[in-house]
């Protein structure tokens, strides 16, 4: 009984070993895009947003449903604004200095100036 299962065993490790020696199949590359043409949804999205700051007034567009951050240059938030619409104007009440926005995926450095 023993002899049996040994002689399976070794049957089914035989068969088994052309399978993982074998070298894997290398696909043909005429469905590749190239890197430089491809663009994620992600990187789509961060194209539309647009933040524009003028004064106080921080103009962001494109960014429904999105919230946008306020952060001072030691990285603590000071300001948490949700975005209502696809263009919405927020008024910023800090003081001068620069700041950093984000908006989604998409972050940018400002100037609040009174």
């Amino acid at each position: 009984m023993k002899k049996n299962i040994l002689l399976l065993a070794l049957f089914a490790l035989g068969t088994a070993l052309p399978l993982m020696a074998s070298e894997p199949e290398i696909g043909v590359a005429s469905d590749f895009e190239s890197p430089a043409t491809y663009i994620s949804e992600a990187d789509a999205e961060m194209q539309n947003i647009k933040i524009e700051v003028e004064g106080t007034q921080v103009h962001v567009s494109n960014a429904e449903g999105l919230t946008l951050e306020v952060y001072n240059l030691t990285g603590v938030r000071v300001g948490n604004y949700k975005i209502d619409s696809d263009d919405k104007v927020i008024n910023l009440n800090l003081k001068y200095g620069c700041y950093i926005l984000k908006v989604g995926k998409v972050v940018r450095k400002a100037p609040i100036r009174p």
